[in-house]
């Protein structure tokens, strides 16, 4: 069911008003990073915890009781490694603020180049600058 004129009207309106009020949540929650997944990490990742299963599986098998937990050990800790690795998020570009240092990846770029979130939170500064 499409929304009524003044329902999409107050919708827009809160639209722009958390875009205006709350521009450093809108970054985080809306993407404006888009990554890459990181699938070297990924598969470097499932590759750890497959060998995680063998040595936990190896660990069951030994005969010897304080070696066995020790290899199971061993195991388990291998493949919460490989969930980690799998699951962690990738790297930023080579161009962006890591790599140089800033801490922030608009300092260098120009307006041309800058996110629309970067423009959005520059634009929201500047006002409250200009209002203190």
């Amino acid at each position: 069911m499409p929304l009524s004129e003044h329902e999409q009207r107050l919708l827009d309106e809160m639209e722009r008003s958390l875009y205006q009020n709350d521009a450093d949540f809108v970054a985080k929650v809306g993407g404006g990073g888009h990554q890459r997944p990181a699938y070297r990490s990924i598969v470097l990742g499932v590759l750890v915890v497959v060998l995680g299963i063998a040595t936990l599986i190896t660990g069951v098998f030994i005969q010897v009781p304080v070696v066995g937990i020790i290899v199971g050990v061993v195991g388990f800790v291998l493949m919460f490694v490989g969930v980690l690795l799998a699951v962690a998020p990738g790297r930023k570009p080579r161009g962006s603020g890591a790599a140089t240092g800033s801490g922030r990846a608009s300092d260098n770029r120009g307006p041309a180049h800058a996110g629309f979130m970067d423009r959005l939170n520059e634009r929201w500064e500047k006002r409250q600058d200009g209002e203190q």
